[in-house]
């Protein structure tokens, strides 16, 4: 593994959670996330693809219209990345900034995501 990574593969990433059409966005996370793969945050603890999608969509309910944008830059060392992510309408400030530290598989893709909620704003209306 190397020791640097590309923005454009927490873009990646980050797509799968952009995804909006279910079909699709099955694809992006087998793209992105080993068959095993754990994703752990404050709000949830799942395991494998279709409990990953699910969760996806589960937010994208939850936050209709809004989309993940990376927030800096991303930093690694052997197998694990860490990046911050805002949550929020296109082109506004996000009320939401998290951060992910994932560790990656030796084929590249995601097998453990933690996630952590830096800051949650709620929506005026």
């Amino acid at each position: 593994m190397t020791n640097t990574i590309s923005l454009d593969s927490v873009t990646f990433y980050l797509d799968a959670w952009n995804n909006t059409d279910p079909d699709a966005r099955a694809e992006a996370v087998a793209a992105v996330f080993t068959e095993d793969a754990r994703y752990v945050d404050p709000l949830a603890d799942v395991t494998g693809h279709e409990a990953i999608a699910a969760l996806i969509g589960g937010v994208q309910q939850q936050f209709p219209g809004f989309v993940f944008r990376p927030v800096g830059e991303p930093v690694a060392h052997h197998d694990v990345v860490r990046f911050s992510w805002g949550l929020g309408p296109d082109g506004e400030e996000p009320p939401v900034i998290g951060s992910d530290s994932v560790v990656r598989a030796a084929d590249g893709r995601v097998s453990l995501v933690l996630g952590f909620l830096d800051r949650t704003r709620p929506r005026h209306a």
